[in-house]
């Protein structure tokens, strides 16, 4: 992996993109404590969830204006309730004309009802378990997301924690970029060894500066691209 690129120059390149310290620090993603993160139901878990696998490759504006609907027809997302749909039930919604139409997707929900109700069995609570994951091996939480829920791959499952307050980095299209020009991942993103490079990046540049993750990796995204003022 080559030298790493000083954080303070990216951030003074994002203040000079954006129009400030005071305009970066506007754009900077909030997060909650564990103890915050501790208290989600399994219900809220389960929703945001599912709404971020429908929002993923679709317009956000549509699934967020039609989620009342999606509580309405899967109890408020509580688990139990979901798993005890039949299969009749849960192609009758994957088909209803007031929800989006997309069959895998709308399984997805009944799969990752199931994911949530087994992890809160073996740990507790599903969001105990969120909660106090470390953030120093945050890919290793996106990597169970992936192999124990659906369609949780790729970006799905880190915007499901960032949209919960769980610290996490991104990989918008930005910050792969900036990580490859500057030679930081020689593998692809979506490998093992590609994750755990990049995670070492970020570890390094918290432990550099004391930020968060998730203000990491939005200055990093500030500081390149197309995001000038």
């Amino acid at each position: 992996m080559a030298k790493l690129e000083k954080f303070s120059s990216i951030y003074q390149r994002a203040c000079e993109r954006k129009g400030g310290p005071d305009a970066v620090e506007l754009l900077l993603p909030d997060t909650l404590s564990a103890a915050q993160i501790s208290e989600y139901s399994d219900a809220e878990l389960l929703s945001v969830m599912s709404k971020r696998v429908f929002q993923s490759g679709f317009v956000w504006r549509v699934v967020e204006n039609k989620w009342p609907e999606y509580e309405k027809a899967f109890f408020d997302f509580d688990p139990f309730k979901v798993l005890m749909l039949s299969p009749e039930q849960i192609q009758d919604r994957a088909t209803n004309p007031t929800l989006i139409r997309h069959q895998k997707k709308t399984q997805a929900i009944v799969d990752n009802a199931y994911m949530v109700q087994q992890m809160t069995r073996e740990h507790g609570s599903f969001a105990e378990f969120i909660a106090h994951w470390p953030s120093d091996d945050i890919v290793g939480l996106w990597q169970i997301l992936k192999q124990k829920g659906a369609r949780l791959g790729g970006n799905t499952g880190p915007y499901f924690l960032r949209s919960i307050g769980k610290d996490t980095f991104l990989l918008s299209q930005d910050v792969q970029a900036y990580l490859k020009a500057n030679k930081l991942v020689d593998s692809g993103f979506t490998s093992k060894s590609g994750l755990k490079q990049t995670q070492q990046v970020f570890n390094e540049y918290q432990q550099q500066t004391g930020l968060k993750l998730a203000e990491i990796s939005k200055i990093i995204s500030l500081s390149v691209g197309d995001n000038h003022m």
